[in-house]
């Protein structure tokens, strides 16, 4: 018996999301706008040598990627790792908490993006402080958010083309200066100074983990796909694969055409790249798509967390003020507001780097639960076929996330504790005023 055959009598919603469709909404997830930006970091950390964290990232995201195939294939109506969480552990404050992160990692992930967005890229055209531009920008955003879910929607089709023609313009204009005779390969297996290899590739792993996380949000879209236990495994390793010959053909590229200690550090690192290939793109051409990538993407990050706190408040998780919406435009204006007052203030306490990691934090967290929750699952039986992971692979993404979350700062997990504290406090505060009996009937009706 197949998926839809399975719960066509208990879905509401219509399956028009056919194969590409899928394919294309996760690599525009995952091929994001964070490597526009964090060249320059990774270049810091790990030197010429960037390529390598890049691909120990793409490998440990495919360990979850398997955990995620197979909870999504099992179970075609949950939507997302607090589901996920609250089928396995059976316990509200769990399922609340890995939410929670998700929407802190969200919001942490957008003030990175703002950031990013008022450097360099910005200013080819205007010359305008970073503790000015990331809130304005960021106002804005919120301003076309509130606007209405469609007018967001087309706006991210359009960007999200430019975005993915930048990554392939860069890689090309490197093509044709290598094939000119530009370029040292010995770069390539440069590290930072007094830094040994496997530090050197451990710490850019962390920032290079940030731009493969994405692939879980299509997880909320599982009960709209076409014959989801064939398709979802396709289209969600197919587009992990094509992001991660992109990122490594993007880091070993930027590495060829730039000394690492010159791309360290930079806010526009694949804007220099350009220009040291000398292929004559006009830096005002390749800054604007720079721009409206690092737009697009924390444009998808911003509607994914107001929805998500509105979500969570419509269940009774979240104060219910969270839950109002503007008369006409049917659009969570509070929580726009909120979410966008805290990504505000995190591009005041945090740079780049330091907001990047916090995301990866937080999601490591969210993939803990995760792989736990496959195992724990693993007996549970249901009427369908789905994918299996072999048992070995969420072992080892549990380690990979066990050593990744040893590599982060005090600094990060100070930070990233702060909030997950502020969700505690939230819920329980919350739950004062909560009908006792909510959180029983949120179980059932997820399940």
């Amino acid at each position: 018996m197949t998926t839809d055959a399975a719960t066509a009598d208990t879905t509401r919603l219509a399956r028009r999301i056919t194969p590409w469709l899928l394919f294309l909404f996760i690599l525009g997830d995952v091929l994001g706008a964070g490597i526009y930006a964090l060249v320059g970091e990774l270049a810091g950390e790990s030197g010429g040598a960037m390529w390598a964290p890049l691909m120990l990232a793409f490998l440990m995201a495919l360990l979850t990627a398997a955990s995620y195939a197979e909870l999504v294939t099992k179970y075609p109506k949950a939507g997302g790792a607090a589901i996920f969480a609250q089928r396995a552990f059976r316990r509200p404050v769990i399922s609340f908490l890995v939410g929670f992160a998700m929407l802190a990692a969200g919001v942490t992930s957008a003030a990175g993006l703002s950031i990013a967005f008022a450097g360099d890229y910005l200013s080819t055209f205007v010359d305008v402080p970073t503790s000015v531009a990331a809130p304005v920008f960021l106002v804005l955003l919120a301003l076309l958010n509130a606007r209405g879910i469609k007018e967001s929607v087309r706006s991210n089709v359009v960007m999200t083309v430019i975005e993915v023609s930048g990554l392939v313009l860069v890689i090309v204009v490197v093509a044709v200066a290598v094939g000119g005779g530009a370029g040292d390969a010995s770069r390539l297996v440069e590290l930072p100074p007094e830094t040994g290899a496997a530090s050197a590739v451990l710490a850019g792993a962390i920032l290079a983990f940030y731009s493969f996380v994405g692939f879980e949000v299509s997880a909320n879209v599982a009960e709209e796909v076409q014959d989801v236990s064939r398709v979802y495994p396709r289209a969600l390793f197919g587009a992990l694969a094509v992001a991660g010959v992109v990122y490594a053909l993007i880091g070993v590229g930027s590495a060829l055409i730039m000394p690492p200690g010159d791309l360290a550090g930079s806010s526009s690192p694949l804007l220099d790249v350009v220009e040291q290939s000398g292929v004559g793109v006009p830096d005002w051409a390749f800054s604007l798509i720079a721009l409206i990538a690092v737009a697009n993407g924390a444009l998808l990050t911003m509607i994914m967390s107001s929805r998500l706190a509105y979500g969570m408040a419509d269940e009774g998780l979240l104060p219910s003020g969270l839950t109002r919406v503007l008369p006409e435009r049917r659009t969570p204006w509070v929580s726009i507001v909120v979410t966008t007052l805290v990504a505000v203030g995190l591009t005041l306490v945090g740079d780049l780097g330091m907001l990047a990691e916090t995301v990866v934090l937080l999601l490591l967290l969210v993939f803990v639960s995760t792989n736990l929750a496959v195992l724990v699952l693993r007996k549970d039986a249901v009427d369908h076929e789905h994918f299996r992971t072999p048992r070995a692979l969420p072992v080892l993404a549990l380690l990979t996330c066990a050593v990744l979350l040893s590599q982060q700062t005090a600094q990060v997990w100070l930070l990233g504790a702060g909030m997950m504290v502020l969700g505690v406090v939230l819920y329980a505060v919350t739950g004062r005023f909560r009908d006792p009996s909510a959180d029983s009937v949120t179980a059932t009706r997820r399940s």
